[in-house]
């Protein structure tokens, strides 16, 4: 039987409760546009997976306090900057189906919009003292960007070993979830070699969790996903690594022009996901995937039985499970 959200979160429901509470207290503004902007981002959450780690970490580790709430605030609201941030980057008009703030109220309120949020995330950690959550979280913010800068650099010259892949995906993806896991434990007073194993935890779901997503780039007839897109914005993935690490040196170079300079063709850019299938990309890049999965679930093992800890086990495999 497939995974619901709703079930999962079960255990810690009351505390996502809460949580959204005292969310939208940290996100009050007395400026009115402000305001307003707030409670649209408020409004437009999704699943609320990493609250969710950041509690059911806490619950595995020992108990939720305070500290947790402000923690999983501050994830949320250095997130939330960055992805405001990234919409004006990337000029995109769309988040999840909503408008993006750029496209509401233009570029330069949607830079500030992410400046306050950035403010907000950092006073509400200093002002309490969580400087252990605030030294977390900021680290890894600064490995997002880390990462996000790395993969530009590479995109350039399509030359991305699995390595490098590899570097940017725990940085860009996974250190955000690992920071999740660490704050949970950190929050719930673990030893420092507890916070660490969770941090470690996190960091596997993380890769997991965006190998997957790379997969979706292939087609997934349940959600009609518009394919190709990594392709389109020049972004090396796993199953495209190793279709072109096995390919001879003229269909390397063949594929590699496409991506380049045809990427914009429809027709061209199903020539290169039909030729990353045909090499076993795919069924390369779900294999790791699995291996990150079950590495995730070894280290989860080391941690006391709870209703808690079964849970963030199906939450895992909820992520790479799901069909969007």
């Amino acid at each position: 039987m497939a995974l619901n959200i709703k079930d999962i979160q079960a255990p810690v429901a009351g505390e996502m409760e809460a949580f959204e509470l005292k969310f939208r207290s940290f996100m009050k503004s007395n400026v009115m546009l402000l305001d307003k902007i707030m409670n649209y981002i408020v409004k437009r959450k999704g699943k609320q997976i990493r609250p969710m780690f950041v509690f059911l970490t806490a619950k595995t580790c020992g108990l939720v306090t305070e500290a947790t709430y402000r923690g999983a605030a501050l994830i949320e609201l250095l997130h939330t900057a960055t992805l405001v941030h990234d919409d004006v980057v990337d000029d995109a008009n769309y988040r999840r189906g909503f408008f993006s703030v750029n496209a509401l109220w233009k570029n330069k309120i949607a830079v500030l919009v992410g400046d306050y949020l950035l403010s907000r995330g950092l006073l509400l950690s200093i002002e309490n003292n969580d400087f252990e959550l605030l030294r977390i979280v900021s680290t890894a913010v600064r490995e997002m960007s880390e990462g996000e800068l790395l993969q530009i650099e590479k995109a350039r010259r399509l030359d991305i070993t699995e390595e490098v892949y590899f570097e940017i995906i725990r940085q860009k993806t996974a250190s955000l979830i690992a920071s999740c896991c660490a704050v949970g434990a950190c929050s719930a007073h673990a030893s420092e070699g507890v916070i660490e194993q969770a941090r470690q935890f996190g960091e596997k779901v993380g890769i997991a969790f965006q190998i997957k997503d790379d997969l979706f780039d292939y087609g997934n007839d349940e959600i009609g996903k518009p394919v190709g897109i990594d392709i389109k914005e020049k972004k090396m993935t796993l199953p495209l690594i190793f279709a072109l690490n096995k390919a001879s040196w003229s269909d390397k170079r063949h594929i590699i022009d496409l991506i380049k300079n045809q990427s914009e063709k429809p027709r061209k850019v199903a020539e290169v996901i039909d030729f990353v299938k045909k090499s076993g990309g795919i069924e390369y890049a779900t294999q790791v995937m699995h291996t990150y999965h079950s590495d995730a679930m070894q280290i989860l093992h080391s941690f006391p039985e709870s209703v808690f800890k079964t849970a963030l086990g199906q939450l895992v495999t909820f992520t790479i499970e799901r069909t969007k």
